[in-house]
């Protein structure tokens, strides 16, 4: 059986956003959920202190790198979460974030949390995700 997505939307003001309200999964598939990602280097340093759409920017790589290294890419998410410590900038920059899901021909369901903060505290933004193949 292939794997086969249906969409839920009971109304429309998500999409314009960049996500759907909900996503039923069936047939045989394959499932990665993902730490969470944020904007680290390989050498597991923080990078872009202060500069949210270069955190946004690095996190997606990340976490694009995580699901590349699954055989999967930004298109298998079904399910995204994000933490921030400032929902506001967050939201400022949030079409880095919208841009590359779209790309991707991505729309996962999503939430947007406010934290008081990340792990290490020059940590802004945070991307968990759950991709199926």
């Amino acid at each position: 059986m292939a794997l086969e997505r249906t969409v839920v939307d009971p109304w429309a003001w998500s999409a314009q956003w960049g996500y759907h309200q909900g996503e039923v999964v069936a047939g045989q598939t394959r499932t990665l959920f993902c730490a969470g990602q944020a904007a680290m280097g390989g050498d597991g340093k923080p990078r872009h202190a202060g500069d949210m759409a270069a955190q946004v920017a690095s996190s997606l790589d990340n976490l694009a790198a995580v699901l590349d290294g699954a055989g999967m890419s930004l298109a298998n998410l079904v399910r995204l979460t994000v933490y921030t410590t400032d929902v506001d900038l967050l939201l400022a920059h949030y079409g880095v974030l919208a841009a590359r899901l779209g790309a991707a021909g991505a729309a996962p369901p999503t939430t947007l949390l406010g934290v008081t903060r990340l792990a290490i505290p020059d940590l802004m933004v945070e991307l968990e995700g759950t991709a199926v193949a």
